[in-house]
């Protein structure tokens, strides 16, 4: 554990390069509980970067934590690349511009070339601006969905997927190395921008971003015929522009966007959980239906790389989770792409061992691949990227995890919030055409395949003692895995830590997860947030009708809460 007066003392000296870092510093002191809680540890650098409450401290997002974090990155690149150069984007929220700002300033004070955008970006837009312009790594300031005390800094490998493991662990090394308030190379960016060492992104590629998704479209004509009214919102976030943009020349003609949430607020007053997965977000919406009776509504968070949808069936709007929007669009790509003889020879769907087996049925109907991988859309990009240069991405057909997050180009390596709008959009007017809702689209699937329904249990620990709580959590499962769940006995066991299942080897990177398979059909995965501080429980129950299904997660749920300890 870090000396915690000592830090708290030297913060206070040093920490002078944000004048709102020394006021929250002197309203804590004497507060040993809160000077803890910023100090007791540094916030870690994984592959999804660093990720944490905005604030004062060695444990918060600050201009020191992300220049520390952005030497680190330099040191990598510089020893990895010749003339490197790194692409930036950054969202609504609350400081991300500072945070974008002060990477870029480091990046070109350490000789390294930097694309930054000029305004607000979505993530997927910064994916595609790391390839196209060649670029050796990339940083997009946001914390995706998360509530507005938040901020995050992901790193990108020049692939254009999130930094992998290899990676993140040599740039963390040469972090660790870097004296945050002495160690930094800076420059102001006024002076790097004279000195050619930053570049803001232009029109083009924006362009060529717009043009890469409607590219995705596979029934273009469908959607100005179908009359389909659509409300959206970005949630306060990235997606306004480029989401509008593209549903206006795909032919979305009856769009309104909820005013309340249109305008870019780090602060989200309407919507304290940003997170297209939760139904508070579309209250907002929902107003608005009364004189606009929405035949979908579109949600993307604060960072667009996500899209959650609420559906109208016989007046009322009813939300869908992830795994059923994935779900329909998994049997819609497939099915239409194979009406029209495009479906590829050998098609490949990937998604996440966390997200419903349902796809695996559909895939297995249409004669696809399913490549089952760790959570994480990186490693759906990095399988893309595989495709790509094997010259096979023409195989790639979709990929997806049940939080939301769907990918149907192969012009992006991670989930992209503007294609999965649109696409989303043509599968909903396409099913108005016939006369069928998404929601008894979504019906006749089940109906098809079976009843898979989901559900994912999330519990907070927050603080140190939180971190040691969850930790406690694995360690007992591990040592003493359960022989049933639910009254069903448990006939596979998946520990994605050691790499070994009941069957084998997982031949998947190293994962702090646990799965369970019953013998009753249903499935249960635990596994500690890497972005948050939580314990997620993903429960799948199989039945054969949607009541029985209902039934059955609820009862699971509390056998496994129980099992945790949980009160």
């Amino acid at each position: 554990m870090n000396d915690i007066k000592a830090l708290y003392d030297l913060w206070k000296k040093k920490a002078v390069l944000d004048s709102d870092l020394q006021d929250e510093l002197k309203s804590i002191e004497g507060d040993e509980e809160a000077i803890l809680d910023r100090f007791y540890k540094n916030l870690e650098f994984g592959t999804g970067g660093l990720r944490g409450v905005i604030g004062a401290g060695t444990n918060r997002m600050n201009v020191y934590t992300v220049a520390q974090a952005t030497q680190g990155l330099a040191d990598y690149l510089n020893e990895e690349f010749d003339e490197p150069s790194v692409a930036i984007a950054y969202d609504s929220r609350i400081k991300s511009d500072v945070f974008a700002e002060c990477a870029a300033c480091v990046l070109a004070a350490n000789g390294i070339k930097v694309y930054i955008y000029p305004e607000l970006m979505p993530t997927p837009m910064l994916s595609f601006a790391v390839r196209r312009l060649g670029c050796s790594s990339g940083i997009v300031l946001t914390a995706s969905h998360n509530p507005s005390k938040y901020n995050g800094f992901k790193c990108y490998d020049p692939r254009g997927f999130q930094i992998t493991d290899e990676g993140a662990a040599k740039t963390y090394e040469y972090m660790k190395k870097v004296d945050m308030f002495d160690g930094v190379k800076r420059m102001s960016f006024e002076d790097a921008l004279a000195d050619d060492m930053v570049d803001y992104i232009e029109d083009w590629l924006k362009d060529e971003f717009i043009e890469a998704v409607l590219n995705c479209s596979i029934n273009p004509d469908v959607v100005k015929k179908s009359g389909l009214k659509v409300l959206y919102t970005p949630l306060n976030g990235t997606g306004n522009k480029p989401v509008r943009r593209v549903l206006k020349k795909l032919g979305v003609e009856d769009l309104r966007v909820v005013k309340a949430q249109e305008k870019p607020d780090g602060n989200f007053p309407t919507c304290p959980y940003p997170n297209p997965e939760i139904r508070q977000v579309f209250e907002e919406g929902l107003k608005m239906t009364e004189e606009f009776p929405a035949d979908l509504m579109l949600a993307t968070d604060p960072d667009c790389d996500r899209v959650g949808i609420a559906v109208r069936d016989n007046g009322e709007y009813k939300l869908m989770t992830g795994n059923e929007v994935g779900a329909m669009l998994c049997e819609y790509l497939l099915s239409q792409l194979k009406e029209k003889g495009k479906l590829p020879e050998k098609p490949v769907v990937v998604k996440t061992i966390v997200t419903t087996p349902l796809i695996s049925a559909i895939c297995k109907e249409y004669g696809a691949e399913m490549a089952d991988l760790l959570t994480g859309f990186k490693y759906i990009g990095e399988l893309v990227t595989e495709l790509d240069e094997k010259g096979e991405a023409d195989r790639y057909v979709l990929g997806l995890e049940e939080s939301y997050g769907y990918l149907t180009g192969a012009h992006a390596r991670d989930k992209d919030g503007v294609n999965a709008a649109m696409i989303i959009c043509e599968m909903a007017a396409f099913y108005k055409a016939q006369g069928i809702t998404l929601w008894q689209f979504m019906n006749t699937v089940y109906e098809k395949y079976g009843y898979f329904f989901n559900q994912l249990d999330n519990y907070a620990f927050e603080g140190a003692a939180g971190m040691q709580k969850m930790a406690d959590m694995m360690e007992a499962l591990r040592n003493e895995p359960p022989k049933e769940i639910n009254g069903s006995k448990v006939v596979w066991v998946g520990d994605y830590k050691t790499g070994i299942t009941t069957d084998g080897a997982t031949g998947l990177p190293k994962s702090n997860v646990l799965s369970y398979r019953m013998e009753s059909g249903d499935t249960v995965i635990v596994r500690p947030s890497g972005t948050e501080p939580k314990i997620k429980i993903y429960i799948t129950a199989k039945a054969s009708s949607r009541e029985e299904a209902e039934n059955k997660l609820s009862v699971i749920s509390e056998s496994v809460k129980a099992l945790l300890g949980i009160e």
